[in-house]
């Protein structure tokens, strides 16, 4: 195990320790706290259940000792504001917030409730906190990522699956904070690959279409969708735009495989939001947020959809296919 590994597993046996203990200690009053997401609810669905699994090991019963006010933006990023605002309002104990964006509505709405961030990329360059170790002020929780890279490794991962694809689409959010530096990831990343990027911006299914035409009329190879949970809302939609147009793609989520995507490689989204439980059980018993370090993950998942490949007529190379964790077939 190497020093920045073995660093993260005493940030998880730090934040699980002592849970057994806690638990016995039952809250003496019923505590609220708001849930902001980009995505729809029925998107993030498995995600959502195992931080809600994970609060019931730990204690705490929505409807019992817990009321969660969620806010869903419906895949609209802008949406995010007026609802962290709402949230505040409401005099939540703290704020749970899914993804870079929805952390820093969260923390522009609010500079004292707790926030408890789930995948945000990059959180120390979107200026959510200071350090991993010590984030200080009231954000704390877990990233999507040690490190910009896994991007670059995702349009790896395609280029393997996908030789002859010269000319990659990307399709980027443009009020996602955290896609600029991703596509800064992507463009180094294909220097090395020899491939040639397509920037196409889409901020909701408005722009799906329009993005969907210029990939046809610059007759790109394949799709690399980024990782905003605006994509996320609608992956289906995006999966299916692509398969009519016979375009392999990648997405950021295994659920946007399961909706018909090609591959997706990142982190394991219903495992790492049940973590992120784990720090709302250490705040609401009295820990200070800018104290708790920050978890990163340390395993990611490749998946492929083998009934997408066959119906682009692709043939995945067996030595790629050996290193999925997931195959849909």
């Amino acid at each position: 195990m190497n020093k920045r590994r073995a660093t993260l597993a005493v940030v998880g046996a730090s934040l699980m320790g002592g849970v057994p203990a806690l638990v016995a200690q039952k809250p003496q009053r019923v505590y609220r706290i708001g849930y902001l997401s980009t995505p729809t609810r029925v998107s993030v669905a498995p995600g959502v259940e195992a931080f809600l699994r994970t609060l019931r090991e730990l204690g705490w019963v929505e409807g019992q000792n817990l009321i969660i006010e969620y806010r869903w933006a419906e895949g609209d990023v802008t949406r995010l504001p007026a609802l962290a605002d709402e949230l505040v309002r409401s005099k939540v104990d703290l704020i749970v917030a899914p993804a870079g964006s929805a952390a820093l509505a969260a923390k522009n709405a609010t500079r004292t409730i707790p926030i408890v961030m789930i995948f945000a990329a990059a959180p120390i360059e979107l200026g959510l906190v200071s350090s991993l170790a010590r984030p200080g002020g009231n954000i704390t929780g877990t990233t999507f990522t040690p490190s910009l890279a896994i991007f670059g490794k995702q349009l790896e991962f395609l280029k393997a699956a996908v030789p002859s694809a010269l000319r990659v689409a990307i399709l980027w959010n443009p009020v996602d904070a955290s896609q600029a530096l991703q596509m800064n990831e992507l463009q180094t990343a294909s220097s090395a690959l020899g491939i040639e990027l397509q920037h196409l911006r889409a901020q909701d299914p408005a722009g799906f279409d329009g993005a969907f035409s210029a990939m046809a009329r610059e007759r790109a190879n394949a799709l690399l969708v980024t990782a905003s949970s605006t994509f996320l809302a609608h992956q289906a939609k995006l999966a299916d735009l692509a398969l009519k147009q016979r375009l392999p793609t990648m997405f950021s989520f295994r659920e946007s495989v399961e909706a018909g995507g090609l591959m997706a490689y990142a982190v394991n989204m219903s495992e790492f939001v049940g973590r992120a439980a784990t720090y709302v059980d250490k705040i609401l018993r009295g820990a200070t947020p800018g104290d708790l370090p920050i978890e990163q993950p340390t395993r990611f998942e490749l998946s492929v959809n083998l009934k997408v490949a066959k119906a682009l007529g692709i043939t995945i190379p067996s030595d790629l296919l050996a290193r999925a964790d997931h195959r849909i077939s």
